[in-house]
């Protein structure tokens, strides 16, 4: 048995509120149980300077200071981004452009910016799976007004965490497993169960390709849910 009861398998409560806030092109609060991320993405009709054509997606990750049990200092009072953030934000953006045809989004950037208001485990995968939402919302807010022709977005992505406690695979780990697992996954997958991006860590100790496969098809079930939640959210990608 779980802290929480779940079953080996079992997501996280989970829950999206798009909209949330009133100016983001395109918004979303995503809750997986006690970690919360406000995702935010801002159209701009500019591109980056290494960007000669199409469009761009980024990601930026924060997280704010008492987003944990106790208090972690800002970003700028380092005058510079953490590694950990800077990894992570690398992450979502990645993972948000495997979604999406850049070509068909000529001269538009998007910034989904993923600030943790509570942090329980999970965060940087909350961020893909909320950010996704935020993302398709101002998409298609630029659908609507005529500067895209199209939705340049052909599937669904999500994110979701798996690993090894005291010998026992499970998925969705809260702070309380992660911070004893043996081994841990992130995962992110499309809709369709395509594999995007494995980061895959033997923490207390290595890990077995047999472990490997057993971690990746818990998080395919668990993100097949999170994309299941996602479409009856958003509908069809059309």
């Amino acid at each position: 048995m779980r802290i929480d009861g779940r079953a080996l398998d079992e997501l996280r409560s989970v829950k999206f509120t798009p909209d949330f806030t009133k100016f983001a092109e395109g918004s979303c609060l995503v809750e997986m149980g006690d970690t919360v991320v406000l995702c935010n993405a801002s159209v701009e009709e500019k591109l980056p300077p290494h960007v000669r054509s199409g469009g761009w997606i980024t990601a930026e990750y924060s997280m704010l200071p008492r987003a944990n049990r106790e208090r972690s200092k800002r970003d700028i009072s380092k005058l510079k981004l953490n590694g950990r953030s800077a990894e992570i934000q690398r992450l979502i953006g990645r993972s948000l452009r495997s979604a999406g045809d850049l070509s068909a989004m000529e001269g538009v950037s998007i910034v989904v910016d993923c600030d943790v208001l509570q942090g329980d485990g999970g965060t940087r995968t909350a961020s893909v799976t909320g950010g996704f939402v935020a993302l398709v919302i101002a998409l298609r807010k630029l659908v609507a007004a005529g500067k895209l022709e199209k939705l340049p977005v052909s599937t669904f992505v999500a994110a979701v965490s798996a690993g090894i406690v005291d010998n026992v695979p499970m998925l969705d780990l809260r702070y309380q497993e992660d911070s004893r697992a043996m081994v841990d996954l992130n995962c992110v997958m499309t809709a369709e169960g395509g594999i995007i991006e494995l980061q895959g860590t033997g923490e207390g100790r290595p890990f077995t390709m047999e472990e490997q496969q057993e971690l990746i098809a818990l998080c395919r079930k668990g993100i097949g849910e999170l994309t299941a939640r996602q479409k009856a959210l958003l509908g069809e990608l059309v």
